[in-house]
């Protein structure tokens, strides 16, 4: 940004700033999206008044426009990366103020399979969604899933597999989880090409998302029931 720009980014009313964000994160430019957060922090805007209204109703306009076919995977992965930076500076201010999160997931690639794009994609689209995300990457054994959940104690489980050889895998953690007698303490999201409605019912998984807007949507809905139920 030239300085004529950083100028006008101060004269913003706070509506106009977090306008500019939104359209920023769109257009993934993560640079600019830093300017703007440290802008509006040094206004005073609380860490969560800037996740919620900058960051997250942006990336709400992204994920709805990635469900609708306007944006495509290249697009978001940028808007994604732009919501990171952004994130890297609120993230640990978040944490100091102890700023009320949507829920917590742990999500991984089951064992044998090492595809990630859209496993990293639901991840940061989460991310973006107001999750706590902790992502295990590739390969995650039964053990793996299993010591994640009892360290982190997440609402939701993601498990995604890409290849048809992997995807019974899924099965084995869910009965893993009955097993150990937490089965209905998580909602678990399964996703991947191969996969569908009908083979998440059969395995006993509570939804079947087919991309991540869809994948942020249903996490929302559940946990708006799962708070409802605590009321």
């Amino acid at each position: 940004m030239s300085d004529e720009e950083e100028i006008i980014l101060s004269e913003l009313s706070r509506e106009e700033l977090y306008e500019l964000m939104h359209e920023d994160l769109y257009d993934g430019y993560a640079a600019e999206i830093e300017e703007e957060v440290h802008e509006a922090l040094s206004r005073g805007y609380t860490p969560y008044d800037i996740l919620t209204g900058g960051l997250v109703a942006g990336m709400d306009i992204v994920g709805i426009d990635f469900r609708d076919g306007i944006l495509f995977v290249p697009e978001v992965l940028m808007a994604a990366k732009a919501m990171k930076a952004g994130m890297g500076i609120l993230r640990p201010l978040l944490a100091e103020t102890g700023a009320p999160r949507i829920g917590k997931m742990v999500i991984g690639t089951v064992k044998g399979d090492i595809h990630d794009i859209g496993k990293n994609l639901v991840g940061m689209m989460m991310e973006g969604a107001g999750f706590e995300v902790i992502d295990l990457g590739i390969n995650n054994s039964v053990d793996k899933y299993l010591g994640a959940i009892k360290e982190h104690e997440p609402d939701i489980l993601g498990m995604s597999a890409l290849l048809t050889t992997t995807m019974p895998y899924m099965r084995v953690v869910i009965q893993a989880l009955k097993e150990e007698g937490i089965r209905q303490d998580i909602i678990v999201l399964v996703g991947g090409a191969p996969l569908n409605e009908t083979f998440a019912e059969d395995i006993e998984a509570d939804a079947y998302c087919r991309d991540a807007a869809v994948a942020v949507e249903t996490a929302k809905k559940f946990m708006q029931i799962r708070q409802a139920s605590r009321q």
